[in-house]
């Protein structure tokens, strides 16, 4: 499909855990943990992220079979031509690389609101109002200026990458285990009452923020091209991270209700850290819990630049994008046009004010919930059509795991449509969805109209190459 000479094959299994891992867990359980506990009270918040996590593990079942049978850059694109055809396969990649994008901007606005929790004040230069929420200069430059930072990063080499994604996650986890276990000898029982809020309602609010919380594993089909194992060791790591990231979610709750009572988590703009400041009585205590927050936005901002640049490259190459974002960078072998649009993407994110987190959380997540029904779909379709596909890792009852998949994630995906409780919000969320479903058909037709059906014979031979 190319005249690249390939990527670089540099990545160690510890490299891929690491990178799937942190960028599942990222820096959304520190600002949006007590969030879930009002929402749903702690059980119910605990119990959210169990139906989330055996949705991710159904789910992630499917992609470890299909991202061991064919390991390319693209991933998603892949598995769903295989088994659903070309436009399908369209619409699963472009709307997971929303739910990509949607992450690394996330980040780009979590990094500035972190270093208000440690700097308070720190705001000056007014810029205009969004939705309510005032956006100044200096807020929006210390998210940019991330974004510049770890785009540099991602362009020079993905071994550098991997090796900082190592040492940060290592540093989310210490944070972390200081938390549950100062909750352990510290915390009360009492403060995890209610043990529900909100009913159904409240439950399916936390529900729907799930997909976002673990889109991460996902990342590991897109790196394929660039790691130095056994091909039946990725759908291993990539089972292990998603259980991993369900565990630690789950334990950050229970923390932070033992920590905080009802009142206080009201009274709180960030629940992880002034839990953390309640356990162990002082403030320094919230202040290593930020910087384990801080470590954790660079792991998901970094992984989630791995994977919508390679995502964005295999499309390109597949004559789907323009072809300035499939091109290799001749020394550092990255896909350095798509790094750079992502840079972009990223750095404008800031400039819309706080308000874009949640907006980003819940129309990213249905860009992935997507996508995994499409994958899921892919995986059940080719076990009856391909049943003697070499899959060097192979699910057991594959065809059971794959109808609960696809059913899990239907489910999930209506739970954003008009009508639900949790429907996503007019005109903010809906726009961002609908603006990019309507920029990916403006790409997909003009493709069309350019290349005609050189997609179709591109992807065919990408997915019939030997790995």
């Amino acid at each position: 499909m190319s005249q690249d000479t390939g990527f670089a094959r540099v990545l160690s299994r510890r490299d891929v855990l690491a990178l799937a891992f942190g960028a599942m867990i990222g820096w959304g359980w520190v600002v949006l943990a007590g969030e879930w506990v009002r929402s749903a009270g702690s059980v119910g918040a605990m119990l959210a992220f169990v139906i989330g996590g055996l949705l991710v593990t159904f789910v992630g079942l499917t992609y470890a079979e299909l991202a061991s049978a064919m390991p390319k850059a693209g991933g998603e694109l892949l598995y769903s031509y295989r088994g659903l055809g070309v436009t399908p396969s369209f619409i699963c990649a472009w709307t997971i690389v929303l739910g990509y994008i949607s992450v690394v901007s996330f980040e780009a606005v979590a990094l500035p609101t972190v270093v208000e929790y440690l700097f308070p004040n720190y705001k000056q230069g007014y810029l205009w109002t969004v939705a309510g929420w005032d956006v100044y200069a200096s807020w929006a430059l210390v998210g940019i200026i991330g974004s510049i930072v770890l785009c540099i990063v991602n362009y020079i080499g993905v071994k550098m990458a991997a090796f900082m994604q190592t040492v940060f996650t290592m540093i989310i986890a210490a944070g972390g285990v200081m938390l549950i276990t100062g909750s352990l000898f510290t915390g009360t029982t009492a403060n995890m009452e209610p043990l529900f809020t909100g009913g159904m309602a409240g439950l399916f609010s936390v529900v729907i923020m799930t997909p976002f919380m673990f889109v991460g594993f996902d990342v590991i089909p897109q790196a394929a091209e660039e790691m130095n194992i056994p091909y039946k060791t990725i759908g291993r790591i990539l089972i292990l991270s998603v259980l991993l990231a369900a565990a630690w979610y789950i334990l950050i709750i229970f923390g932070v209700s033992r920590a905080l009572s009802p009142a206080e988590l009201e009274n709180t703009s960030l629940a992880t850290a002034d839990a953390m400041t309640a356990l162990f009585g002082g403030a320094w205590a919230g202040k290593i819990l930020v910087l384990a927050g801080i470590a954790g936005i660079i792991t998901s901002w970094n992984g989630f630049y791995i994977g919508a640049s390679r995502l964005l490259y295999a499309m390109a190459q597949a004559k789907m994008l323009p072809g300035f974002l499939g091109k290799l960078h001749p020394k550092y072998k990255t896909p350095y046009n798509a790094v750079l649009l992502v840079g972009v993407l990223s750095s404008l994110a800031p400039l819309f004010g706080r308000r874009m987190l949640v907006w980003l959380v819940d129309a990213g997540g249905l860009g992935v919930v997507v996508a995994y029904l499409a994958v899921a779909l892919s995986f059940l379709v080719l076990r009856y059509r391909e049943p003697d596909m070499p899959r060097p890792f192979t699910v057991s009852n594959g065809k059971l795991v794959g109808l609960i998949a696809v059913l899990l994630s239907i489910g999930l995906a209506v739970m954003y449509l008009p009508g639900s409780p949790s429907a996503l919000v007019w005109p903010y969320e809906w726009g961002i969805v609908l603006g990019w479903m309507a920029l990916g058909i403006i790409f997909y037709l003009a493709a069309r109209a350019k290349y005609g059906n050189e997609a179709d014979r591109l992807l065919n031979q990408k997915v019939r190459e030997n790995v």
